[in-house]
């Protein structure tokens, strides 16, 4: 079991006379930032002109390029698309960062997969709240905070635990719980979870389900109800209680359809491959790729996109959804 840290584990005060540059200021970003500097951190902000840039400016940060950022600061936060970590650290970072800094990361990807190797005199942390940037700010200010997880890589300070939790602490993980993992832990359960069940299992799950009922003559507006309008409803029970308390809530024709048919569509074979899957994700198979095909100018992953876009469940679904005008637009 992962040890669980809470408010009494961490201390600000690892932080004092540290100077946080957050890099990027998106989604995650953005909470992280405020958050730090409403729990008494010192943070700037560092981006590359643009939307961004004007935005943090806008929330008070002092702003700078990414070199600048590093340069000023003794805690590089890198909250930057992954595909784009290795190339900035290698130009803009690693050339600026002051020996004895922390160099922080909310997932594992370019460390696990060497394609940033930093410096033995520096910390390597993770801080990963489990939660989207929006909710993490929300929680933060109702006096409430998001699940998170810490991890070292590198403790050159003797220190990086302490920090990392003072971190956490800053974001206000450690009003929920911090769950310690490792770099390789939590980026091979993140690739397999996003890989296997929450984007591409569900997504293909989901097409199937559809295709298969328009190919039984089923209007396509029914089939769009019943495989996707309503999946909502069933994660949302499964988010709050579980598989048991989505069981609980559903009506008992759904719930034995569960128990005796579910097996027979996700059967062994799927795990199987799930398993496969994960041998690729532990070997390294899917980070070379995806590294290769962001060399390739993202070819196939764009014509993928491309082709995504185009399936008929899409055009149908954006019909339906025009007649929900609860529904945010994207």
């Amino acid at each position: 079991m992962a040890k669980v840290f809470h408010d009494a584990d961490a201390d600000l005060q690892h932080l004092a006379g540290v100077k946080i540059a957050i890099l990027g200021y998106g989604s995650q970003a953005h909470a992280h930032a405020q958050n730090l500097r409403e729990s008494g951190c010192e943070v700037i902000i560092g981006v590359r002109p643009g939307g961004s840039f004007e935005a943090a400016q806008a929330d008070g940060f002092a702003v700078s390029g990414v070199a600048e950022a590093v340069a000023q600061a003794n805690w590089v936060q890198i909250l930057l698309p992954d595909e784009r970590q290795a190339g900035v650290y290698r130009q803009e970072i690693e050339p600026h960062l002051q020996p004895g800094s922390t160099l922080g990361f909310a997932h594992g990807f370019n460390i696990l997969y060497n394609q940033i190797v930093p410096a033995a005199n520096i910390d390597v942390v993770m801080v990963a709240p489990k939660g989207p940037g929006h909710i993490v700010r929300r929680m933060f200010t109702e006096g409430k905070g998001v699940p998170s997880l810490i991890a070292i890589h590198q403790d050159a300070s003797g220190q990086a635990r302490q920090r990392a939790l003072a971190y956490a602490k800053g974001i206000g993980g450690t009003r929920a719980g911090v769950f310690e993992t490792s770099f390789r832990e939590e980026t091979e359960t993140d690739l397999f979870g996003e890989q296997a069940v929450l984007c591409g299992g569900t997504s293909a799950l989901v097409q199937a389900g559809y295709e298969t009922l328009v190919e039984a003559g089923y209007a396509p507006e029914m089939a769009y109800f019943e495989v996707c309008h309503e999946l909502k409803l069933i994660v949302d029970l499964i988010n709050e209680g579980g598989l048991a308390g989505m069981r609980y809530s559903i009506s008992n024709t759904a719930e034995y359809g569960d128990l005796t048919r579910g097996p027979r569509i996700i059967d062994g074979g799927v795990k199987e491959r799930m398993k496969a899957l994960l041998k690729d994700i532990q070997e390294g198979v899917f980070a070379r790729e995806w590294v290769l095909e962001n060399q390739a100018n993202q070819a196939v992953f764009q014509a993928l996109r491309r082709r995504a876009a185009e399936h008929p469940i899409e055009q149908v679904g954006a019909e339906l959804r025009s007649y929900m005008p609860w529904m945010k637009k994207r």
